[in-house]
């Protein structure tokens, strides 16, 4: 029986009078890769947050292997946010010299490998980079880690079609034997292919979940083409 890695259960969160997320439930078990699915301002990166313990006033729980978000959870995720989250005066070097020092489950040899595939170059600092490499550079420092729960925030938004496969397999090529990925996207076509199942968020709401292939087969849909129904995109 698979192990559940991941449980939010009546997940609610507000900033001021506003909601951002309104009794939000599910599970994610080893082995799995659900897409947590909606538009812009859906509530998807405030539940990443949570879960990844960068807020803490919310209602309802969270667990990640039975640990609530905090010092326990963080030595098991490995997170790659939406935004570049490293001093950019650092070097490419510099920052996997810092998250092998930081993380007892980085991979040094792995992530220069990775490095290597993604063409990003070692050389230069961050700030150099194009948009689209820093995001490669980030994957890479998220990947190379041996979590059980790895949490990605839109890993294919700053990249160009052609990249969008090599990201992928990239992810898929690395994620570890019993561990499990929570990937948030709105770029539904090109992913939808590698989840095992969907959650929509729609105004801080669940407005779907389920299967992917169960979804797929009730409505005679895609996951693209449902998700444009649910936003009317």
């Amino acid at each position: 029986m698979s192990e559940i890695l991941l449980e939010v259960k009546h997940v609610s969160k507000r900033y001021g009078q506003q909601v951002a997320l309104r009794d939000v439930s599910f599970e994610l078990a080893s082995g799995k890769i659900i897409g947590l699915l909606g538009p812009n301002g859906s509530g998807k990166t405030t539940l990443i947050k949570i879960i990844n313990s960068l807020l803490a006033d919310y209602e309802g729980e969270v667990r990640v292997s039975g640990h609530k978000p905090g010092k326990e959870s963080k030595k098991l995720v490995s997170y790659l946010p939406d935004k570049m989250a490293l001093p950019t005066w650092l070097s490419v070097t510099e920052a996997l010299d810092l998250y092998n020092s930081f993380f007892a489950d980085f991979q040094l040899a792995r992530a220069n490998e990775l490095l290597n595939s993604l063409k990003v170059p070692q050389g230069k600092r961050i700030g150099e980079l194009s948009k689209g490499m820093q995001e490669k550079l980030m994957l890479t420092l998220t990947m190379a880690r041996r979590a059980k729960l790895y949490v990605l925030d839109e890993p294919i938004a700053g990249v160009d079609p052609a990249a969008r496969d090599l990201i992928l397999s990239t992810i898929l090529d690395n994620f570890t034997d019993g561990s499990s990925i929570l990937l948030s996207t709105h770029i539904i076509s090109d992913v939808e292919t590698i989840f095992d199942s969907v959650v929509f968020l729609k105004e801080g709401n669940v407005d779907l979940i389920g299967e992917a292939e169960t979804l797929r087969s009730e409505h005679g849909k895609s996951i693209d083409q449902l998700f444009r129904e649910v936003y009317r995109c």
